[in-house]
């Protein structure tokens, strides 16, 4: 799919809002329905839906599809911060016993999970050197479920071989989760690459104009699906629709900036 059409024309269904070249801002709290069996479907599937903006939101969805086909995900979930997509996706993938594998001297806030909060509920971590696959190899212990990823990463830039960790850890039955708020997806796809879920800060490229901070969390259908249903909704993290709006208009000119 054509990058420009992306950026500028997918999800805007101009004729659903009077032509207007800009998308609207729908912001509500909540919906309404014309019949009462029809909201009673809605509490039942809230991921289908508009029903209460904490969960989906027309703005939001605009901003979600455009995400998605840049990511070469099949959906998108968009956050209040960058922090919290990360959070939400190792949350949605570890449990108590697991242990997470993480490349050495993740984003500050990561860090802080793997060591401050994860371990009150059970959770182990371990760091390695990232630039080579054998290390993963060597690190990835029976009860590994999640393996962490920056690729640059936030500190010393050092890249991983995402394909083929990707391959790793599918074959163990691994879930893997990369940063990719450097390269953004216009030069790096890591779902493309075999990698389980993508994730970066919009608040640096995506925005641009530095009035939002917002992150974004791509990957599977499914995947997508089950943390909407769970870590999405119950934290209460997601964006509102007019910093949606915000990383809307920072996406028209994304490209001219990057390129």
């Amino acid at each position: 799919m054509d990058i420009s059409y992306i950026l500028n024309e997918l999800g805007e269904e101009r004729e659903d809002y009077f032509r207007a070249i800009a998308p609207p801002i729908v912001q509500t709290s909540n919906f309404a329905f014309p019949k009462v069996d029809e909201m009673r479907k809605a509490f039942q599937d809230e991921y289908s839906t508009w029903l209460y903006s904490r969960g989906l939101n027309p703005t939001v969805d605009i901003l979600r599809k455009k995400l998605a086909a840049l990511d070469a995900a099949e959906d998108c979930l968009v956050f209040n911060s960058g922090a919290a997509a990360i959070f939400a996706a190792v949350l949605a993938n570890v449990k108590t016993g697991d242990h997470i594998l993480s490349v050495k001297n993740p984003y500050t806030w990561a860090q802080r999970m793997f060591e401050v909060i994860l371990p009150r509920f059970g959770v182990t971590h371990s760091y390695i050197d990232g630039t080579d696959i054998n290390n993963f190899r060597a690190a990835i212990q029976p009860n590994t479920t999640v393996i962490y990823l920056e690729s640059p990463n936030s500190w010393t830039y050092d890249l991983q071989d995402l394909r083929a960790v990707a391959d790793l850890a599918r074959s163990k039955g691994i879930i893997t989760i990369c940063d990719n708020s450097y390269c953004t997806p216009l030069y790096q796809q890591p779902c493309a690459l075999g990698i389980d879920l993508s994730l970066q800060s919009a608040t640096k490229y995506i925005s641009g104009h530095s009035d939002v901070v917002a992150g974004v969390l791509s990957g599977s259908k499914a995947m997508i699906e089950r943390i909407f249903n769970s870590e999405y909704m119950n934290i209460g993290s997601g964006i509102q629709p007019f910093n949606a709006w915000l990383l809307i208009r920072g996406l028209r000119t994304l490209q001219a900036r990057l390129d």
